[in-house]
């Protein structure tokens, strides 16, 4: 396991062209060459329309002819899973993960969005692996992701500790992302550490976007502390930006208590 530990980013999908390999054929080196070039092309190609969300059907059509080209070429496998996820063909999209993950050699990025369709089945164990492999890559610029995809699967499965070490390398490669922050401030709420608690939740304020749950964790944070225009300001933004969420049922829940 892991001594380190959320599309999104369970994180959202992270959509790279990873091209490798060459295929090699009984034609002249220059063929050779030039085959190399269409297949990573076709897996070009088929990635910008798949991430654009232009035309699937385009996409598709690059990476199945990618792989009339070199039949074992794991960017075009990793296309396709991607795009059959997207289109709910989940088998489908499984069969070419495995084989982008056969065929290529140390593909983190394939590790890693396997990872999250791991993850979005609630297949917590299975999606741990992939991120942990990931997460071991010490070359893979995304690294950081894969620790913190990591952590919320380590979450999942109870792992608390795990979880926390994760996120912790994760912010230490880069301090500003967004979901290690907001993790271990309910964490550390959850285990009575309120202090720390706002002091990841301050951070995770600083720099990004109010959710649900931020909202409803800096109103408790604030009840604890006993700072009623700080709590009331979280709330009055929770039953005006997420007036249908989980989180502002709670809220109301909460205040029919108080009452």
């Amino acid at each position: 396991m892991l001594t380190k530990s959320l599309s999104l980013p369970l994180a959202g999908l992270i959509l790279s062209a990873l091209l490798t390999g060459c295929v090699t054929t009984g034609l002249p080196e220059r063929k050779e060459i030039d085959l190399d070039k269409a297949v990573k092309t076709h897996v070009q190609l088929g990635f910008r329309y798949l991430q654009t969300g232009e035309n699937r059907d385009i996409a598709r059509h690059h990476f199945n002819k990618a792989l009339e080209l070199g039949k074992r070429n794991p960017d075009a496998h990793h296309g396709l899973a991607m795009l059959y996820q997207a289109d709910g063909e989940l088998e489908v999209a499984e069969e070419h993960f495995r084989k982008a993950l056969r065929y290529g050699d140390g593909f983190s990025m394939a590790h890693t969005n396997y990872g999250a369709f791991l993850y979005g089945a609630g297949r917590y164990r299975e999606a741990l692996k992939q991120f942990e492999i990931a997460a071991k890559d010490l070359t893979y610029q995304r690294r950081s992701y894969a620790l913190t995809n990591y952590g919320r699967a380590a979450v999942r499965l109870g792992m608390m500790d795990e979880a926390e070490k994760a996120f912790i390398r994760a912010l230490a490669l880069n301090e500003s992302l967004p979901q290690p922050l907001l993790e271990l401030a309910t964490m550390k709420y959850d285990s009575g550490a309120y202090a720390q608690a706002k002091q990841y939740l301050d951070r995770y304020n600083d720099k990004h976007r109010q959710v649900p749950q931020s909202l409803w964790l800096g109103i408790r944070i604030e009840k604890i502390f006993g700072n009623r225009d700080k709590e009331r300001s979280y709330a009055l933004a929770l039953r005006n930006l997420y007036p249908y969420s989980a989180e502002a049922l709670e809220y109301k829940k909460m205040m029919a208590n108080d009452g």
